[in-house]
């Protein structure tokens, strides 16, 4: 009973209390804890935004390189284009979906474990990961062998589909590239070592713009020379990262070789990693979905050029919450894994303020630029109108997914994934999908009710997200990320 009340002064009794005297706390305690906490919090911002400026950039290069493929083949002529568009997205739903949400369970694994200075634990973890990631690779090249059957038989046009499939069937290498980069990059991002992640994208993607003008043009491969420009260019990422964590002395503690290990408690990997992985699905799924019932309206041509253009929009400027989410994810599974419960809870305090101060300025230049932004994208003035109507429905989605991506990083940081799975099963196919098919085929609102779905589902995420954030006890979580990293269910003291 001794120790439980220890441990329990010990966590929630902030430090600058021990070292008063009674007098001086009734005296001076506000305005020195006051101080303290503003720095604490300075502290904490400062950390958040340097993990999450390069982790921005990251995303945004390594996005980049699936766009770059699809520029150089829009002007191999228009039904390669479309093949090669239709590829990308049946790529990024039946693989690389599924498998940057199988990596983020390392955001829980090797966060805590650095956090409890259980440093040689990373460089397992890592190998575990690229093993099944390796291993559920296989039968996705399977499937992606054979893109152009599959979607030949969900109705698609054959000439498209034909073209889909020599596309994916090129670009099958980088399935197993992108695994193994999804997890170095957690690996890296959760040692807080995040700037080489941004040298090496930045380098992958100026190699990448060479190689697809060389294989596209010089060559002569057409299509599949972009999808093979592909590979190489997640490939060449992954080798300069693995040769920095094998020669840097950054890593001496956590990478320490190959070990037999990694073949072991695979089944604690996937506890996290299927969970993980339908968190990510059941969300880019939905969105997706989206596009396809776009073309059930009326005027599908319109309906789909508009709400292709949202996503686009949508997509490039998530790219920003998805760096806070990374960098959430990062300090709260570090902070607990430390034993440090109050400054995990801090973190997320802080990065709830930063995602709210960039959803309102991102909304506030969405809405300014809304009667000019569809001219990116077309010339027609239907499109171009249409688009600026949309701006402030897409406006509002933003702003409520900023919220959803870094409280989804708060709940990998957490090891939360199972709970986050059913909320965004209920969030996208409970609410926000019966919702938009209402209001768009029903009510007659067309792109307007399908976007105005996805924007109930954000406000049910958002708010399920937030109950179980404010509702947890953050020194239970910090007990069990030290019995998650020491694999033992004895409870393990937690010093503040």
């Amino acid at each position: 009973m001794e120790t439980q009340e220890h441990n329990k002064i010990s966590i929630d009794t902030p430090l600058i209390e021990k070292d008063l005297h009674v007098g001086d706390i009734q005296r001076d305690g506000a305005l020195i804890l006051s101080v303290v906490e503003r720095k604490e919090i300075v502290e904490e911002v400062k950390k958040q935004l340097w993990l999450a400026g390069p982790l921005i950039c990251v995303s945004l290069l390594q996005f980049c390189l699936q766009l770059i493929s699809l520029m150089f083949v829009g002007h191999l002529g228009e039904l390669v284009l479309a093949g090669a568009a239709m590829a990308t997205s049946f790529a990024t739903v039946t693989g690389f979906s599924l498998l940057m949400g199988m990596s983020s369970a390392l955001d829980t694994l090797c966060g805590q474990s650095y956090g409890a200075k259980q440093y040689h634990m990373l460089g397992i973890y890592l190998q575990r990961a690229v093993i099944v990631l390796l291993c559920v690779s296989i039968p996705l090249a399977f499937i992606w062998a054979n893109t152009g059957f599959i979607l030949q038989a969900l109705g698609q046009d054959p000439e498209i589909a034909e073209q889909a499939g020599i596309y994916a069937r090129s670009m099958i290498p980088t399935l197993f590239g992108y695994g193994f980069l999804q997890c170095l990059v957690r690996f890296l991002q959760t040692q807080n070592n995040v700037f080489p992640m941004m040298l090496t994208s930045g380098v992958s993607a100026l190699f990448h713009i060479l190689l697809c003008w060389l294989l596209v043009y010089k060559v002569g491969l057409g299509s599949p020379g972009a999808a093979i420009a592909n590979s190489i260019s997640y490939w060449v990422n992954c080798l300069l990262l693995a040769l920095y964590i094998k020669f840097s002395s950054d890593f001496s503690n956590t990478w320490k070789g190959f070990s037999k290990e990694a073949f072991q408690n695979i089944p604690t990997f996937m506890r996290l990693a299927i969970p993980s992985a339908v968190m990510v699905c059941l969300e880019m799924w939905s969105f997706e979905m989206m596009v396809l019932l776009a073309g059930l309206l009326p005027n599908p041509q319109l309906e789909t050029s508009v709400l292709s253009i949202c996503l686009s929009t949508a997509g490039t400027i998530w790219m920003i919450p998805f760096g806070l989410s990374s960098a959430v994810s990062t300090r709260v599974s570090n902070e607990l894994g430390a034993g440090r419960p109050q400054i995990a809870r801090l973190a997320v305090c802080v990065v709830l303020v930063m995602a709210i101060t960039e959803g309102l300025l991102v909304g506030v230049v969405l809405l300014l630029i809304r009667n000019v932004w569809g001219r990116a994208y077309s010339n027609e003035t239907e499109i171009i109108k249409y688009v600026a109507t949309m701006m402030p429905l897409l406006a509002t989605s933003n702003f409520m997914d900023g919220l959803q991506c870094v409280l989804s990083g708060t709940v990998r940081g957490c090891g939360f994934q199972k709970i986050g799975a059913y909320i965004n099963l209920g969030s996208y196919y409970l609410v926000g999908i019966p919702t938009a098919i209402f209001l768009a085929f029903v009510v007659h609102f067309g792109g307007k009710g399908l976007w105005t779905g996805i924007i109930c589902a954000l406000c049910v995420q958002v708010t399920s997200f937030l109950t179980i954030i404010v509702r947890t006890n953050w020194v239970d979580e910090a007990r069990k990320a030290k019995e998650r990293v020491y694999d033992s269910s004895v409870p393990v003291e937690i010093l503040s």
